[in-house]
């Protein structure tokens, strides 16, 4: 792989796969995969969660904009956005310069059923999970939409999610 590569980001609502499909499509591609959640923690030292309850939203925010700026210097990454990663501009067109950006689009109740469960993300540790999704849901997809270059449909099996990206990038769309 040459050093010039673009970066592969993939973005999108928590729970449609970035991480699973980053994953794969590293290993298809023979790219190095980075999810962006594990790269803020091991830069911080403690947990997204921890950095929630004990720094606040705001600071976990910053970090998120350090990550997506020093992720943009590599080169021919796989790049496993967090969930609010993209909905702020300045991290969507430092990602974007660097990087071939595509949304990742799972239907809403398949993303409610693959969240159902999850104790992990501190924007839903609410009573009423579902409404949280919807209103988080509605208010970040025309912020992704606006981020991406390429859409992908993501309520398939990650495999072929994972080639169906690599498709694309390598098709222009």
């Amino acid at each position: 792989m040459s050093g010039k590569e673009k970066n592969i980001i993939l973005c999108g609502f928590m729970g449609c796969g970035k991480t699973t499909v980053g994953r794969l499509l590293a290993r298809e591609t023979g790219r190095k995969f980075i999810d962006m959640d594990s790269f803020i923690e091991e830069r911080a030292g403690k947990t997204v969660a921890q950095i929630f309850a004990q720094e606040g939203e705001p600071r976990f925010r910053a970090l998120e904009h350090e990550a997506a700026q020093a992720l943009a210097r590599e080169a021919g990454l796989v790049v496993a956005a967090g969930g609010g990663a993209l909905v702020r501009r300045e991290n969507a067109e430092c990602l974007g310069r660097t990087g071939v950006i595509v949304l990742l689009d799972a239907p809403l109740e398949e993303l409610k059923k693959r969240l159902k469960n999850d104790a992990s993300r501190p924007l839903l540790q609410k009573p009423d999970r579902d409404a949280v999704i919807e209103a988080l849901h509605r208010e970040r997809m025309p912020l992704y939409r606006q981020a991406a270059h390429l859409t992908v449909p993501a309520g398939g099996p990650p495999l072929a999610v994972a080639r169906e990206v690599l498709r694309q990038v390598k098709s222009g769309g």
